[in-house]
């Protein structure tokens, strides 16, 4: 560098190149994430400030972005998408717009449940399907061993979904796997002749339990930890149900970077700095996933990720990504 260049650079950027040479100099970072703002937004500026990297983030729901990235195609924004569930993933992956990811990265994790055969998306924590229920009005004798067994007429009109979540649909596309898209589409009748109640997301499942509203709820197991957080006589338990149950998938949230990003090494270093041992504790300690690495620790009273997976139907992440006829299942019942 010679000493006119040298003496004509700002003065902040001068001390960058100086006293920060492994911060990766890069304008910006643009995220798409299905990720919500009220959870990852602490993790965001986090890596903001440790890396020097100005991050764009476009929120919504993980199915959302995955269609608009792949009508984008090689026009997004996007460098990188950070989805709630698998099936996004997936289904961003098999249109090709991801590219594959450094072994160094899969190493860090050493279980090849955690990322896709392909090694275009890594999981970044973990979350299991569960069934929440009240503990003031429901007797858990009679709480039903199957995800069928909800739509008996015992439970009518007192059990509630999230159909328009991305996780339902990831569940949804496991049983479809299962057990083929003539007993699915024969679940969603029944369940919704039963007067299944529809709510927008987990977080207002649980409210709904709460105040009255339902009795038993199709969610995943982190929400009522958060609701204990701030209330810890909040008036839910939740259990799973028998072991290869539906609903009891094990899904992942999980990110991946595209074919082509502006910014991939600044990429690769967001991707680093989730699986961080500190950043996966914060994640495990304050949004009460499952961690990704076994180095984490984690609440005794809580159930380990391994013997989830021992409840979890045997389920390959990959085949989450159809989620096109899932949603055409949902469309047909009405509840899209």
């Amino acid at each position: 560098m010679n000493n006119r260049f040298f003496h004509s650079l700002p003065y902040a950027l001068l001390l960058v190149l100086l006293f920060l040479p492994q911060a990766i100099i890069a304008q910006s970072l643009t995220i798409y994430s299905g990720r919500s703002k009220a959870l990852v937004e602490p993790l965001i500026l986090k890596f903001e400030e440790e890396h020097g990297i100005r991050v764009n983030i476009r929120y919504g729901s993980s199915t959302q972005l995955a269609i608009a990235l792949m009508e984008e195609g090689s026009r997004t924004p996007a460098d990188v998408f950070w989805s709630q569930d698998a099936g996004a993933l997936g289904a961003v992956h098999r249109e090709d717009l991801l590219q594959r990811l450094p072994e160094s990265l899969f190493e860090i994790l050493n279980n090849q449940q955690l990322h896709n055969s392909g090694q275009t998306w890594i999981a970044t924590s973990g979350r299991a399907r569960v069934m929440a229920y009240s503990n003031e009005r429901v007797d858990t004798t009679a709480l039903p061993r199957s995800v069928f067994g909800l739509s008996d007429p015992r439970w009518q009109g007192r059990v509630g979904w999230a159909p328009s979540n991305g996780s339902f649909q990831s569940f949804l596309t496991s049983m479809r796997h299962q057990l083929g898209d003539e007993e699915t589409s024969q679940w969603l009748s029944d369940m919704k002749e039963n007067n299944t109640q529809s709510y927008i997301n987990n977080s207002a499942l649980l409210q709904a339990i709460a105040a009255g509203e339902i009795d038993i709820a199709l969610t995943n197991h982190y929400y009522l930890f958060r609701f204990r957080d701030t209330n810890p006589q909040f008036p839910v338990d939740q259990t799973y149900f028998e072991a290869g149950d539906p609903g009891n998938l094990v899904n992942v949230a999980g990110v991946g970077v595209l074919n082509n990003a502006r910014n991939r090494d600044a990429a690769l270093a967001f991707i680093r700095f989730l699986l961080d041992t500190e950043n996966q504790q914060w994640v495990t300690d304050e949004i009460f996933e499952y961690p990704v690495r076994s180095n984490v620790m984690m609440d005794m009273s809580r159930t380990s990720l391994q013997d989830i997976r021992e409840l979890s139907p045997d389920m390959d992440l990959d085949e989450l990504s159809d989620l096109d006829q899932t949603l055409n299942l949902l469309r047909q019942a009405g509840l899209l």
